[in-house]
């Protein structure tokens, strides 16, 4: 049954107070739906700090966001790559440096269905490597700013999290044997959501006025695949963009914006389309499945996550 929380059109943009004054972070914004959502919240009046891996693409994001919104725009872009730990940490680091406040940190940036294993410089398996540990590892460093703000962190995850195991393969997290590109995508984005709702459980320990949701932005047309998967994919993705089965990489950064600004929501939730297969239509709360947050996986990963990236989260419960 479709979500009819905010009316039969779901949430929408219009619903946006002014955004002035406030800080938002977005990793992976020089295209798709993080350039979207960078896009609207600079309409709103937002400071926006965007954390990319390509220079030259981020530079004409940057253009054609003042083309749009004048030279007076707050925009800006600090390099970060996320399968490299060494510079997810020195981003952090600069923008603790150039941002007193972050209101929210949308971790949108993901690789997809990369077609033959590989490993990131650290030694994970990509996909892993690159959404799972260097986001937990930016929402550590990050984590203080955030909660000196009362802000929130929004993970942006995927319908893909019930392919596969549905499980984390803890025996063999780096895939040394019977690599699949959507199986290990599925792993990765899995594991993106236990460990935002672990952090939601240890936010409550620390009582913490960090806020922290998940979101996905159903099937929109993004440049997802295309940068990163197969030719197959490539091709069997590009054949559905042209059904009403895939919307416009707009419509989905509505889900990451809704988490980052709206008040009436619930934490232990899953948000994205509403609509058929939960791919399309209204934005609102969707369907959670159990697995996503089994509480004895959550707190392995947890523990597993600060070996693998050297990072204890340095906080007391108050």
């Amino acid at each position: 049954m479709a979500d009819r929380t905010f009316g039969p059109k779901g949430w929408l943009p219009d619903r946006l107070e002014p955004q002035a004054g406030k800080t938002f972070v977005i990793t992976g914004a020089n295209a798709g739906t993080g350039f979207q959502a960078a896009r609207i919240l600079l309409g709103h009046g937002a400071r926006v700090v965007m954390l990319n891996r390509s220079a030259g693409r981020s530079t004409t994001a940057l253009r054609n966001l003042k083309a749009e919104f004048g030279t007076k725009a707050d925009v800006s872009f600090i390099p970060m790559d996320l399968s490299d730990l060494d510079s997810v940490a020195t981003a952090a680091e600069e923008l603790l440096n150039t941002a007193p406040r972050i209101d929210a940190l949308i971790c949108n940036a993901a690789i997809a269905q990369v077609p033959a294993r590989q490993l990131t410089v650290d030694g994970f398996e990509s996909q892993l490597g690159t959404n799972h540990f260097g986001h937990f590892l930016l929402c550590g460093k990050l984590f203080d700013r955030i909660d000196q703000s009362g802000g929130r962190i929004v993970v942006v995850a995927s319908l893909g999290y019930k392919m596969g195991l549905r499980r984390i393969k803890f025996e063999d997290l780096n895939w040394n044997e019977g690599y699949g590109a959507n199986a290990a995508y599925s792993q990765s984005k899995l594991a993106q959501m236990m460990f935002a709702y672990e952090l939601q459980d240890r936010v409550r320990a620390w009582q913490s006025k960090v806020q922290v949701f998940v979101c996905h932005p159903g099937s929109s047309a993004t440049s997802l695949i295309r940068t990163s998967g197969g030719m197959a994919t490539r091709i069997m993705w590009w054949l559905m963009s042209k059904t009403p089965m895939v919307q416009s990489a707009e419509q989905g950064a509505y889900p990451e914006i809704m988490c980052a600004t709206e008040r009436r929501l619930e934490q232990r939730a899953l948000y994205g389309p509403t609509g058929r297969m939960e791919f399309v239509g209204p934005v609102g709360r969707g369907t959670l499945e159990p697995h996503a947050h089994d509480k004895a996986d959550m707190t392995r990963l947890w523990a597993l996550s600060e070996r693998a990236t050297g990072f204890t989260w340095p906080f007391i419960p108050r």
